[in-house]
């Protein structure tokens, strides 16, 4: 399935970036947000700084009222100050250190811009600083990579928590479970438009995953005792359906549900 961004509902345009790759799919999105026939709009996650990549942002974009972050990794954020800079407004997210300006961005606080309102949902576990953001009126949710629009992300330890992101997934499912959600615009890949479907696939996934994990992690003490290679080796055995080029990242999210058990005692 391909994917080339384009426009959504009455309010979104998604500018997809030019960086795809196994991590990246298609790309990174970037999301113009705008109330229709207003001045100005936000910007979320302007992606990575490729010049080209950013007159098309401002293009689509025109006066920005302000930018803001689902995350700080580097293929969403690398270039918010600069383009922040270009357009004139600042960046708000919740890591101060890729903030512009005084304001920061949390939980419950709701970004209104010309008759746009954007409500933050604090949805951390790929990240610790990951963010959703909920547009009420497209009854849509932002959810950078906490949600792909194809296959399933990462849990990126240490900083990535999966108890946190297992509380994210069943916070998003409620809203879609309420109807408050209908779709997901994601970082990466297409747009989802069954959100309750998805997010049924994503709970059973990690489930069946952490159970994977845990009959790995028993099959390989009954072998010897755990060495430092724990993590590869579990990898190995429940990541046989995966590319190898991906296993850097599957082991990630190896050693996040490896913290998970142990917490869990």
């Amino acid at each position: 399935m391909s994917w080339a961004g384009g426009s959504f509902g009455s309010r979104a345009a998604c500018v997809l970036a030019p960086n795809a790759s196994m991590m990246t799919l298609d790309g990174t999105n970037t999301w113009v947000l705008r109330e229709p026939d207003a001045r100005r709009s936000i910007v979320v996650d302007p992606g990575p700084s490729i010049l080209a990549r950013l007159d098309a942002v401002a293009e689509v974009a025109g006066e920005v009222g302000v930018v803001l972050l689902t995350h700080h990794h580097a293929d969403h954020s690398e270039a918010a100050r600069e383009f922040a800079e270009r357009v004139g407004c600042g960046v708000r997210a919740l890591d101060p250190a890729y903030r512009l300006g005084s304001e920061g961005l949390g939980d419950g606080d709701v970004v209104a811009v010309d008759g746009l309102e954007v409500r933050v949902v604090a949805t951390p576990g790929h990240t610790a600083d990951s963010l959703s953001f909920l547009l009420p009126a497209e009854r849509a949710v932002l959810t950078g990579d906490t949600v792909l629009g194809r296959g399933t992300t990462v849990v990126a330890h240490p900083d990535g928590q999966l108890g946190a992101y297992l509380d994210s997934l069943d916070r998003l499912h409620a809203l879609a479970d309420a109807h408050e959600v209908v779709a997901i615009w994601p970082g990466h890949g297409p747009v989802i438009e069954d959100a309750l479907g998805a997010l049924d696939f994503y709970v059973a996934h990690r489930r069946e995953r952490l159970g994977q994990v845990e009959d790995a992690v028993a099959r390989l003490r009954a072998e010897g005792p755990d060495g430092a290679d724990l993590p590869r080796r579990v990898v190995e055995i429940v990541y046989q359906d995966v590319d190898p080029v991906l296993w850097g990242a599957a082991e990630l999210s190896v050693r996040a549900q490896l913290a998970y058990l142990a917490g869990r005692g």
